[in-house]
C-alpha cells in the first residue's frame, strides 16, 4: 500500500453524525460497477448531489446477503477485474478529492484471505472510515472489532427485528460508527412496504445506545426516507436503488450519472423535509 495517512478516519464518521440536522444518506454502489474509473466518477457524482456518506461493496463471489441486483453488479464489477487491492487503491483516488466518509461492506473470506489486521490497517491507510463485515455473527466479531479499533477504522455491526434484546446489548457493547439495520427481511432489493416491526426497531435501539442508529436493506423511495426520519433513524441506507440503474446504463455512463444523481438528490431532498418536527 502507498503512504500511511494520517489516522484520522473514525472521526470522520462520528463527526458526520454530530454535524448533521438531518439523517444522514448513504448512497451505496459496489465497487467497480460497472467499472473501475466510472464507479469513482459515480461517488462524485453521489456526492454532488447530496450523499453524506458513500458505501463501497467489495464484490465477492458468494454475497449471500445480497438480492439479484447487487449480485448482478458484482458480477460486473468482478468481470471488470474488481480484487480487494483495487478496492482500496479505489479509495485512495476518492480520497485525493473528497473527504466524504466511506464504509466499506464486506464478507469474512476476504478480510480472512488478506489478514484480519492487514485489511483494517490497509483500509485505514488507503482511507475507509468504517467497515462493516456481512455475516460475521457476533460470536465471531471480536478479532475483527479489535484489528479495526486499532487500525483507527469504526467496526459496523447489525442489528435486526429479529435479534433478541440480550443479544442487541452485547452487539452495542462492541459496535463502532453506527449501528446497521435490517430493515427487511432476507436479502438487499428494493421493497414497496415498511415494516412497523421495523420502526418500532429503531426507536427501541435508539434508547439503549449513544451510537447512530441506520437503516438499510429495501431503502429506495422519498416515502422511505420520510418514515424512517420520523421514526428517527439517524441516517439511511440506499443501495439497490442506486445500483439498478447502473446496470440499466451500464454501457451509457453519462446517462447513468445522470439518472443516479438525481435520484440522490430527490432522496436527499426527502431527508431535509420538516427538519424541525422530526428530530
Amino acid at each position: 500500500m502507498p503512504v500511511i495517512r494520517e489516522k484520522s478516519n473514525a472521526s470522520r464518521l462520528s463527526q458526520a453524525f454530530q454535524s448533521a440536522k438531518n439523517p444522514l444518506l448513504v448512497a451505496c454502489t459496489v465497487a467497480g460497477d460497472p467499472d473501475y474509473e466510472a464507479s469513482i466518477r459515480l461517488v462524485f457524482e453521489m456526492e454532488a448531489a447530496g450523499a453524506d456518506c458513500i458505501e463501497l461493496v467489495m464484490p465477492f463471489s458468494d454475497p449471500v446477503a445480497d438480492g439479484p441486483v447487487i449480485q448482478e453488479a458484482i458480477s460486473r464489477a468482478l468481470q471488470a477485474g474488481m480484487d480487494t487491492d483495487r478496492l482500496f487503491s479505489q479509495i485512495l483516488e476518492i480520497r485525493e478529492k473528497s473527504k466524504i466518509p466511506l464504509v466499506i461492506l464486506t464478507y469474512a473470506n476476504i478480510v480472512i484471505q488478506r489478514g484480519i489486521r492487514k485489511f483494517y490497517q490497509d483500509a485505514a491507510n488507503a482511507g475507509a472510515d468504517g467497515v462493516a463485515v456481512a455475516d460475521v455473527p457476533l460470536e465471531e466479531a471480536a478479532p475483527f472489532c479489535t484489528a479495526a479499533r486499532d487500525a483507527g477504522i469504526e467496526p459496523i455491526l447489525f442489528v435486526s427485528q429479529t435479534t433478541s434484546p440480550e443479544r442487541i446489548g452485547d452487539i452495542l457493547e462492541m459496535a463502532g460508527g453506527f449501528i446497521y439495520l435490517i430493515a427487511a427481511m432476507g436479502v438487499t432489493g428494493v421493497r414497496d412496504e415498511l415494516s412497523p416491526e421495523v420502526l418500532s426497531c429503531i426507536r427501541e435501539v435508539k434508547e439503549r445506545t449513544s451510537l447512530p442508529v441506520v437503516p438499510g436493506f429495501g431503502i429506495s423511495t422519498p416515502e422511505h426516507i420520510r418514515a424512517y426520519t420520523k421514526a428517527g433513524a439517524d441516517g439511511m441506507i440506499v443501495g439497490s436503488a442506486i445500483v439498478r440503474i447502473i446496470g440499466e446504463q451500464s454501457s451509457g455512463h453519462e446517462e447513468m450519472r445522470i439518472r443516479v444523481g438525481a435520484l440522490v438528490r430527490n432522496l436527499k431532498e426527502a431527508s431535509e423535509e420538516d427538519r424541525g418536527m422530526n428530530r
